[in-house]
């Protein structure tokens, strides 16, 4: 684990002593990078930064499997991760790389198989949670929704060029 990451984890670790795993606004940059969570205010992004858990996954486990349904998403803080798709194409993932924001929103299945290519610490926020917090927050929704609507309409645009 890089030190980076270590002093992280201790960090998280010794404020909430009954709950290992949780994490806090240490991750709220991390979080600022992930084109979902663009347009959010500062305020917002730390209440989705309060559903984030750290889980380290050992070398070849499955982060994600092909066809499962979507219940979270990550965001890579150490070590590697290979995704393959059913076509066979791999990629890898790296620190600061994310996966699954998609699955926040629909839980539709997930593409292609993530597997630890060592051992990997991830930021991981759950559907279920978020979800919660999303009915709770109307603005934050909004902002969500115009995220994609820019995002959508970007998509539209390159298609079209």
């Amino acid at each position: 684990m890089s030190p980076l990451a270590a002093s992280r984890v201790v960090g998280a670790t010794s404020a909430v002593p009954d709950e290992p795993n949780l994490v806090g606004e240490e991750w709220l940059a991390t979080l600022h990078e992930v084109p979902l969570f663009e347009g959010l205010s500062k305020r917002h992004l730390r209440r989705v930064a309060r559903l984030a858990r750290l889980r380290r996954f050992a070398s070849g486990s499955a982060i994600v499997r092909a066809g499962e349904s979507g219940s979270s998403f990550f965001v890579v803080l150490d070590g590697t991760a290979r995704v393959v798709s059913a076509g066979g194409r791999a990629a890898r993932l790296g620190v600061g790389d994310y996966f699954g924001e998609m699955a926040l929103l629909d839980g539709a299945p997930r593409s292609a198989d993530v597997v630890a290519d060592g051992e990997v610490l991830v930021l991981m926020i759950g559907r279920s949670s978020f979800g919660k917090l999303v009915r709770k927050e109307p603005a934050l929704t909004q902002a969500l929704l115009r995220t994609l609507a820019a995002r959508l309409r970007a998509a539209e645009r390159s298609r079209l060029d």
